[in-house]
């Protein structure tokens, strides 16, 4: 078991997965509607905790969620906690082969979904401006 999927933490509230399809993002256009934050937003996969979820957990689940990829727990290369407007939140990264974006199968959640190089995320305006930082820090720490 590797140290991120080993993480508890009684008091998260969700938990965000920056997943790398060979050297691309994958990112999820939100849904327009009013009532969800960032709306039109381009999002990473992830979201709220279910029940008493890991942190490493919540965010595989929510991936296959929205993506359909089932990703294996040591795959999880980078993790960190952060606070969330909500509560403390954890932001992984993980490195799939980019083969693996023919298996996605989009959720219904959001209008779509993409690849995006890492450098176009991190000026594209719509993306969530605290992801771009938080991708930021894992390439720096990354080298």
């Amino acid at each position: 078991m590797t140290q991120e999927t080993a993480i508890t933490d009684p008091h998260f509230v969700g938990a965000k997965l920056a997943l790398f399809l060979g050297d691309h993002l994958a990112v999820i256009l939100r849904d327009t509607r009013p009532d969800i934050p960032w709306p039109g937003r381009l999002d990473l996969p992830g979201g709220v905790r279910d029940g008493d979820e890991t942190p490493a957990q919540c965010a595989l689940r929510e991936t296959h969620e929205e993506l359909g990829l089932r990703i294996a727990p040591d795959t999880l290369c980078w993790a960190r906690r952060f606070a969330g407007s909500s509560g403390p939140v954890w932001f992984f990264a993980a490195h799939l082969a980019a083969d693996r974006a023919r298996d996605v199968v989009f959720g219904n959640e959001g209008q779509g979904w993409r690849l995006m190089s890492p450098q176009d995320y991190l000026s594209d305006p719509l993306a969530i401006p605290h992801f771009q930082d938080r991708i930021t820090l894992y390439l720096a720490e990354r080298g």
